[in-house]
């Protein structure tokens, strides 16, 4: 499974605010401590802020921070809010006929490595 540029800046984001929910951090520190565009950062964290994960808090000393629960919050629930999820091998219909043998057992060792690590994610919490 390869996680997307918003996605790993999501995780390292909410593994931040998680850290120390009585703190509020601006996206600009997060954004300096990865090396990472502020403005995109700012998307990623609003879409944060839609699920309620975290939240935006305004004015001096603001900033964002968790909203979540630490314990309940895996995190894999932070990576389904921006990966697309293909279906598992054998539920893909007409493509999966077109393909060779070869093709298919791979696509099967991959599905079943994906469903693996898609496990693995919803089993670890933010505590």
């Amino acid at each position: 499974m390869r996680l997307q540029k918003n996605t790993s800046l999501a995780l390292y984001s909410v593994l931040e605010f998680a850290g120390d929910p009585t703190r509020h951090i601006s996206a600009a520190e997060i954004a300096d401590k990865y090396a990472v565009s502020s403005h995109h950062l700012a998307k990623v964290l609003a879409e944060l802020a839609r699920s309620g994960i975290v939240e935006s808090v305004r004015g001096a000393g603001g900033g964002y921070r968790f909203a979540g629960n630490a314990r309940r919050l895996t995190l894999m629930d932070i990576i389904q809010r921006f990966e697309e999820f293909a279906p598992p091998a054998g539920e893909r219909g007409a493509a999966d006929a077109a393909l060779t043998p070869v093709d298919q057992a791979l696509r099967a060792v991959l599905a079943a490595i994906d469903e693996n690590a898609q496990a693995t994610f919803s089993s670890i919490t933010l505590a």
